[in-house]
């Protein structure tokens, strides 16, 4: 009996493949850095992604900001125009 591992729909036999071609291409002395490589690349794509998202909250609540102040203002002078 044959047991998948359920990675992305890849089985045993599939990660085997891959992990040798890999081997294969770059070598073992150069597994260690591409190892590195794919990591810090990781990293600085997720960096990027905290840092985009906190620049759109800054953005959505200066926005915010900016239409309660028209808003207030706009209350204002709706009731001096009343008065």
């Amino acid at each position: 009996m044959v047991v998948a591992l359920a990675i992305g729909g890849f089985g045993t036999g599939e990660i085997v493949v891959i992990a040798v071609l890999i081997l294969v291409l770059f070598g073992a002395a150069k597994l260690p850095q591409l190892a590195t490589s794919v990591g810090q690349s990781i990293r600085n794509f997720k960096r990027g992604m905290r840092e985009a998202k906190i620049e759109e909250e800054e953005e959505a609540r200066k926005v915010a900001e900016r239409r309660a102040l028209e808003d207030k203002s706009h209350d204002e002078a709706s009731d001096k125009k009343e008065s």
